[in-house]
């Protein structure tokens, strides 16, 4: 499934309000561990078709960052219904992250 890249108007519509578990990326350009953690979430999200994988850049969508305290990056959480159910802070594996979600 393809990870979207998600701006803070569309954030109700695509995470809140989907109909299937959201993963959530929290991450920025400068950031080095998350530019490691973007092929892990490719490689989760070529195997997963189930849960949505998308990404938030924090300088440019801070309010999203700011509602849900990210204080540093990469973080993940992951969402249910609408609601965050787990969360996840620095770099993890890719068995890591499928762990995280679940599978």
């Amino acid at each position: 499934m393809e990870i979207k890249h998600v701006k803070a108007s569309e954030f109700n519509n695509e995470v809140l309000k989907a109909d299937k578990p959201v993963l959530v990326d929290f991450w920025a350009d400068w950031c080095g561990p998350c530019k490691m953690l973007g092929p892990v979430l490719e490689q989760v999200a070529a195997k997963v078709d189930d849960v949505q994988i998308v990404k938030i850049n924090v300088d440019e969508e801070s309010s999203v960052a700011e509602k849900y305290n990210i204080m540093s990056i990469p973080t993940l959480l992951l969402f249910k219904s609408g609601e965050c159910v787990a969360k996840s802070v620095g770099f993890i594996s890719e068995g890591q992250v499928m762990e995280f979600i679940g599978k």
